[in-house]
């Protein structure tokens, strides 16, 4: 559906999907999606690998500050996230440790 310039959305109704009748075994309910299901159109590898590259030319990619601002964040959080565990490591570690003295 196109929206029109300065169209105001308006109230839909909920879409009700039919009841779909039981099938007998699953092989029955497979040939029956099959013959319904249109064939696919086969197409070359050149016209696949053109509209490879259709799709590729669409995608936004990041610039090297981009990247760069990206890469130096995940070092960040994992340099955090390796120096949490390394010291609920120690605190668990004594805690235990604690604990097993204190049982001899």
């Amino acid at each position: 559906m196109a929206k029109t310039p300065g169209a105001r959305p308006t109230a839909q109704k909920p879409k009700t999907s039919p009841a779909k009748p039981a099938a007998a075994t699953p092989a029955v309910a497979t040939a029956a999606a099959a013959e319904a299901a249109p064939a696919k159109k086969r197409i070359s590898p050149a016209q696949f690998f053109r509209e490879v590259r259709a799709e590729a030319r669409k995608v936004t990619w990041t610039s090297r500050k981009e990247t760069w601002i990206t890469s130096v964040m995940v070092l960040i959080m994992v340099v955090t996230a390796s120096l949490f565990l390394f010291v609920v490591d120690l605190v668990l570690r004594f805690g235990i440790g604690a604990i097993i003295k204190l049982g001899s």
